[in-house]
């Protein structure tokens, strides 16, 4: 019986709730195009900031020098090579690491930066390395050839092919130069070697500098995985890199405010569209109600019964809202961000229960209706 008069109101005010259900359906897809967009790019910037280098840094406690301040008189504290294993097994999902050694050396003369570490992980790590001349060392633990820097190969005029020969207290080997990179940071100024030759060039086998860290994900998973680290390396210090993580989580919290902004605005827009259609269904209907308080329904059933059609209401233009938000999403990525947007169908959900928490909402004139006096109604008296 409930059905059949759901049914019935539906059919009998199909106008004016035609109206409200295009009023929900452009609400939610306006509102799952939003979402679907923000979890999209979040999910994209991660992957894009994973290409700008390491966020995290394991050095000793103190604070080490940069490679530029490196000189032939400093001494500084060590890690030990164990630090490198300990990160490894760590348990941090997607994490890319590569470890660093840095002694300076004389080549031709002058003093040379020499920065040693695993060629391979360190440019999967460091992507914005280019290829100016040459070709990439072919081995992760050549000790044979080097790469070096742009800067560093235009101050003594060498070539890949040349030959450098790098000169310390421990050792003075002769390397042939695959290439020539250009990082745009301080590899430019570096000649780079295998982590092992720098260890035999700084007479520290087993000692490292420090270990650059990429972890996956937010600014909040950095700061896991940070502390994580941290209680798993306690002779060492773990520290992000800043420039990375706040930029990170200033672009992701001025996503948030911007979409909860216009998810709020729309919503705001939604409920007062709903709110003027369901106070002019209320004054159709007061003849309906009038008849069947007379025939004895209660106020609590009359109630129920408009509350029941604000809810279907809610729940399909939720759906139909999804579906052309996703439509919407993906027309909008493409011509602005030039980004093929995925659909996020864990938003689905959550449109279907915002829309319905509108429309009930916005059905609060029907609850007036139970005020109705059916007496006065079917005599026409109001």
């Amino acid at each position: 019986m409930f059905t059949r008069l759901l049914w019935g109101i539906l059919r009998s005010s199909s106008g004016r709730l035609i109206v409200a259900l295009l009023a929900l359906t452009s609400g939610a897809a306006v509102l799952a195009a939003l979402l679907t967009m923000q979890a999209d790019v979040q999910r994209k910037l991660s992957g894009e900031f994973r290409t700008l280098g390491a966020n995290l840094i394991i050095q000793p406690p103190q604070a080490l020098p940069t490679a530029r301040e490196i000189n032939s008189a400093a001494t500084t504290t060590l890690l030990d090579a164990s630090v490198i294993r300990a990160a490894t097994t760590a348990g941090i999902p997607g994490t890319s690491l590569a470890p660093y050694l840095y002694v300076v050396a004389q080549a031709n003369g002058r003093p040379i930066v020499v920065a040693g570490t695993w060629p391979g992980a360190a440019l999967r790590l460091s992507p914005s390395w280019k290829l100016v001349q040459g070709r990439w060392m072919d081995l992760p633990h050549d000790d044979s050839e080097c790469m070096l820097g742009r800067d560093v190969a235009h101050a003594l005029g060498l070539a890949p092919g040349d030959q450098i020969r790098l000169q310390t207290s421990h050792a003075s080997p002769r390397l042939i130069i695959a290439g020539i990179l250009e990082a745009g940071a301080d590899e430019d100024d570096q000649v780079i070697v295998s982590l092992a030759l720098a260890q035999q060039l700084a007479g520290t086998p087993d000692k490292i500098s420090l270990v650059a860290v990429n972890v996956p994900g937010s600014a909040s998973q950095m700061e896991q995985a940070r502390r994580r680290l941290a209680a798993a390396l306690p002779t060492a210090e773990v520290r992000p890199l800043r420039q990375v993580t706040e930029a990170q989580g200033d672009i992701a919290r001025r996503l948030r405010v911007l979409v909860a902004s216009m998810v709020i605005l729309i919503l705001l827009l939604t409920l007062l569209c709903v709110l003027a259609t369901m106070a002019a269904l209320a004054v159709e209907r007061r003849l309906d109600v009038g008849l069947m308080r007379a025939l004895g329904g209660s106020i609590s059933r009359v109630v129920s019964l408009f509350l029941a059609e604000a809810a279907l209401l809610g729940a399909l233009s939720g759906l139909a809202g999804y579906l052309i938000g996703i439509v919407l999403a993906r027309w909008v990525g493409g011509r602005v961000f030039q980004s093929l947007i995925s659909p996020q169908w864990k938003i689905l959900p959550l449109t279907v229960a915002i829309m319905v928490a509108v429309a009930l909402a916005g059905a609060l004139p029907l609850r007036l209706l139970g005020k109705v006096r059916p007496g006065a109604i079917l005599r026409g008296e109001a």
